[in-house]
């Protein structure tokens, strides 16, 4: 089958014909891909930001159709229609028995099985999934059924960005009705935090980005006002008195994001790190500024999603009309163009490329 390795730190991805999979053992199924999404995340394996090693096959935002079970396999069939989850949901490990199944005890293993074969050598796809495939082997803890009327390339933005982003103003933040946000970064992810602001009932939602092509796009997406980081003080005093936000959702992952966005939450206020930094990257805070300001300083991570149960919340929330994800979709590539899309994602064209494998 055709994918996409990425075979050292910095370099191109390869594309290959001659990919195949492992057996399938007990626990896994076989999905063939219908659709995979180009996130943020896979750039950041690329570059080093999310450590890897290599080769590798990279994608971990996709959808696809369920081809065969291995045994014990109980929760899906052959023929079922399935999002992905980039973090397992095994339900029987102490983060899942509590409703934390998006800090899943079984993902790294998981996530670290090699069941790609590139020329006869075991390889491992990112996080466990490998979307940059035509077709996978995964857990059964990494699926989740969903309705086989709803359209694959839709299905497959809820497997992180959405999740991620709208889980990260909902469940993280709490965002509650009549509140003041302010998302830093309009990417996919901040796309969908802002929708998350909006559909928790947000008065005023400010989007704050570097490219000003991105700030037009937030405004379709629930933004009431939007600015560069030069005016960001301007715009809290005007719709805050000065006083600051009541949540700061940070979608970048860099240092002075973080702390600019603590730094703009109101005293008492939310500030919520949805980004992915680096390993070696540090943020600096006084402890008096946190007995001060009796600020929150919260990680998001996977949106703290019950996957099982937020995925088809979000599905749910797109049928009726409250969640905008067709217009997610800037891009629509095949397999072939995904180095494009890597350099189009950095350049800051495109919120969302959708990788077409029908």
């Amino acid at each position: 089958m055709k994918a996409a390795v990425l075979n050292e730190l910095n370099a191109d991805l390869t594309i290959r014909d001659d990919v195949s999979l492992t057996d399938l053992d007990a626990g896994e199924v076989h999905v063939k891909l219908v659709s995979s999404g180009v996130c943020h995340s896979d750039l950041s394996v690329q570059n080093g930001t999310i450590p890897s090693g290599f080769p590798v096959i990279p994608g971990h935002e996709g959808a696809g159709i369920i081809q065969e079970v291995g045994p014990g396999v109980t929760d899906v069939a052959p023929g079922d229609h399935v999002i992905l989850s980039f973090v397992s949901a095994c339900r029987k490990c102490a983060p899942c028995e509590r409703g934390q199944s998006y800090l899943c005890a079984q993902a790294m293993a998981v996530g670290m099985k090699p069941r790609f074969l590139v020329d006869g050598n075991p390889v491992a796809g990112m996080t466990g999934l490998g979307t940059f495939s035509e077709e996978l082997i995964t857990d059964e803890s990494c699926v989740v059924k969903v309705d086989r009327d709803i359209p694959l390339d839709i299905v497959s933005l809820i497997g992180c960005g959405v999740t991620t982003g709208v889980g990260a103003a909902i469940n993280t933040a709490q965002i509650t009705p009549g509140s003041s946000v302010v998302v830093f970064g309009c990417g996919g992810v901040g796309i969908s935090a802002i929708q998350g602001a909006r559909i928790a009932g947000a008065a005023e939602i400010l989007a704050v980005d570097m490219v000003e092509s991105k700030l037009e796009q937030a405004k379709t997406f629930g933004a009431t006002h939007v600015c560069t980081p030069d005016a960001l003080e301007q715009l809290k005093g005007e719709i805050t008195a000065g006083e600051g936000f009541d949540y700061a959702l940070e979608c970048v992952g860099h240092p002075a994001t973080i702390r600019g966005a603590f730094d703009a939450a109101r005293r008492g206020g939310t500030a919520v790190v949805v980004g992915v930094g680096r390993m070696t990257d540090e943020v600096k805070f006084t402890a008096f500024e946190f007995f001060f300001t009796d600020k929150n300083l919260r990680g998001s991570m996977y949106g703290s999603s019950n996957v099982r149960t937020f995925m088809p919340k979000l599905l749910r929330l797109w049928r009726q009309g409250k969640l905008d994800l067709e217009s997610m979709i800037t891009r629509r590539i095949q397999l072939d163009d995904v180095n494009d899309a890597f350099k189009a994602m950095e350049a800051g064209e495109v919120i969302r490329s959708v990788i077409d494998y029908k």
